[in-house]
């Protein structure tokens, strides 16, 4: 698997406690998204950690398509659009 899956197109937004961790899904066939419920195995993707810094809502990218993992950087409209 060289390109993840399309999870969904738009963020996920996930309210998280100062340093409440969690496993972004980077393949994009985890059922559980944003994040990963270990889909991955046998695919070459691996989950990436966050550990969030302070209480807020974190925008997590769905589409897997974002240069900023794991944070959305709307590159789901680019999806929208082609």
């Amino acid at each position: 698997m060289t390109k993840p899956r399309i999870a969904g197109t738009r963020p996920a937004v996930i309210s998280l406690e100062a340093g409440e961790a969690v496993w972004w899904c980077s393949c994009g066939r985890s059922q559980t998204q944003p994040f990963c419920d270990g889909s991955h195995k046998g695919t070459g993707f691996e989950p990436l950690e966050f550990i969030a810094p302070r209480d807020d809502d974190y925008w997590f990218c769905t589409c897997k398509q974002t240069e900023k993992p794991p944070f959305c950087d709307g590159a789901h409209k680019k999806l929208e659009k082609g």
